[in-house]
């Protein structure tokens, strides 16, 4: 009986590259497309539509349209906290394209600790913006 490989026949910059490919297509299409205004054919959060809540990531969108556009305060405004993890999130693409590119798969490792910090800042995030919205 032969052992079934752990990741599939593919190159392991392949996953990230795709990563990337969608996020520069979705960019694209955001440039053009106003989040603020309506009409426009973007998702709305599901979060919002079953609770009536802002979640964590509630006025990503218009952070990423209004950073793009060089307007970092109104981003600010938007979502302070993906604004402020946002660098952190593109330096763990860039590394995941990178080592793919070098023909080697990584993945990041969060122990245990750091999750429930990641958790609990989220949960924080949500609950300190419905309060303030």
């Amino acid at each position: 009986m032969t052992a079934v490989p752990r990741f599939p026949l593919r190159h392991p910059a392949a996953a990230p590259l795709a990563v990337l490919a969608a996020g520069a297509a979705g960019a694209a299409y955001l440039y053009g497309t106003d989040p603020h205004q309506p009409g426009h054919l973007l998702p709305g959060c599901p979060f919002r539509l079953v609770t009536g809540l802002l979640c964590p990531a509630c006025g990503g969108t218009r952070m990423v349209y209004d950073l793009m556009h060089g307007h970092l305060s109104q981003a600010w405004l938007d979502n302070r906290a993906l604004l402020l993890a946002s660098p952190w999130a593109l330096a763990l693409l860039g590394r995941w394209a990178l080592e793919g590119l070098r023909g080697r798969r990584w993945q990041p490792r969060l122990s245990p600790r750091a999750q429930a910090v990641v958790l609990g800042l989220a949960v924080t995030w949500c609950v300190v913006r419905n309060i303030h919205h």
